[in-house]
């Protein structure tokens, strides 16, 4: 498991097209099929232990929770707070508060 962390503070400022105040942070880019959705865990929720069947990447948009691997150690996260998960990795993720994240799954995430 890998963290990161995605904030404003982290992006480029847009100069091109007269913007003003205006950033973008790459994730990724894809070289292969990619599912991207969202997963909304509700308070005292928990996505149970489960192995990747590919890649993912989970960044959390909106709330807190807490993320484990099979040693069962949680880690907390939070808005902003992202999490990859290898092929084969077993995790858990829940919150007590309620979150909201964007999952990206693919055969290859490649982060810059």
């Amino acid at each position: 498991m890998q963290l990161f962390h995605f904030s404003q503070d982290l992006a480029n400022q847009i100069h091109s097209y007269e913007s003003i105040n205006a950033y973008y942070q790459k994730i990724m880019k894809t070289a292969v099929p990619t599912n991207i959705g969202f997963i909304y865990i509700e308070p005292n929720g928990v996505v149970g232990m489960h192995e990747a069947p590919v890649p993912q990447l989970m960044i959390v948009i909106q709330g807190e929770g807490w993320v484990c691997g099979e040693d069962g150690k949680r880690v907390d996260i939070e808005t902003g707070d992202g999490v990859l998960w290898q092929q084969g990795q077993a995790h858990e993720s829940g919150s007590t508060t309620g979150l909201t994240a964007l999952v990206i799954q693919a055969e290859q995430i490649n982060l810059t």
